[in-house]
This record gives C-alpha cells, structure tokens and sequence, in this order.
C-alpha cells in the first residue's frame, strides 16, 4: 500500500513538473522576475493581457522579425503583421516551428491560446477572423514580443 501511494505521489510530481521539462528555455520564477519587465512577467509567465493600443510595437512598419521577449526567439515576420483594429499587434500566420497552441477556457469562452515554442511564454491568442492567406490572427501582446528591424 505504501510503495502504491509514493509511486502516485511520485507520478503526480512527474506530472506537474512536466510542461517546464517540455521547453528547451526553463527558468525559475524569480529568474523571470529579474530578466522581465513587471507587465512582460504577468503576460509572458502568467497568461496575463497588456491595455489594447497600449504596446509601441502596434505603430512598427519596419522590415524586421517580432521575436519573444522571454527568450528571443524569432516568431513573426513583419510580412505577416497587419492593422486588426483591436489593439494589439496581428499577425496571419507565424514563423515556421516558432509557437505552440492550448485550448484556454478562461474567461467564460473557449479559445486557442499562443506561447513561445521554446520558453512557453504567454503570446496571446489566435482567431479565425484574420485576411487571407490563411485567415487567422495571431492576436499577439506587444509586451510579449521584441522587435528586431532587418538589417540595411
């Protein structure tokens, strides 16, 4: 009985433990909290939302790479970036093998969230209202991401 309530306790250790051994980037809290801004660790380490039009990054026109903000990994191209209307930076579709997706039903509704592939970082969400080609938006908080112009 004993060996079989340590191995369940075990495996629930395991099982908790897991989605940090899933990412290539793993830091603990307080290393995040020193790396990141107040507003980028609340977004970025706990699903949080930055203030629609809030984020410099929804004016960037430049020719360049959206990389992420915990631990720089390219995840958009400024060719894929366009004006949504909501307040946060958008995007039709992201870099080859860059983010991963869960299924969030927080807030009463369900929706695909977007976190770093590498770090897990929160991103934002992804919506099938987008423009061709591929009619999603990536609905990306400006806070989660670093822009990183072309070089001339």
């Amino acid at each position: 009985m004993r060996r079989r309530v340590f191995l369940t306790g075990l495996m629930g250790s395991a099982a908790f433990a897991a989605p940090a051994l899933g990412f290539d980037v793993t830091k603990s809290d307080a290393e995040w909290k020193k790396q990141l801004s107040p507003l980028a660790y609340a977004v970025l380490r706990h699903e949080g939302t930055e203030r629609p039009y809030t984020s410099p990054l929804n004016k960037e026109k430049r020719d360049g790479i959206f990389a992420c903000a915990g631990c720089d990994l390219d995840l958009f191209s400024s060719a894929t970036k366009f004006e949504s209307g909501t307040g946060w930076p958008s995007f039709w579709r992201p870099l080859a093998n860059a983010v991963g997706t869960k299924t969030d039903r927080k807030m009463g509704m369900t929706r695909t969230e977007v976190h770093c592939r590498r770090c897990g970082g929160h991103l934002g969400h992804v919506f099938d209202d987008g423009p061709p080609p591929t009619g999603l938006r990536y609905c990306m908080n400006g806070v989660a991401l670093a822009f990183k112009p072309a070089k001339a």
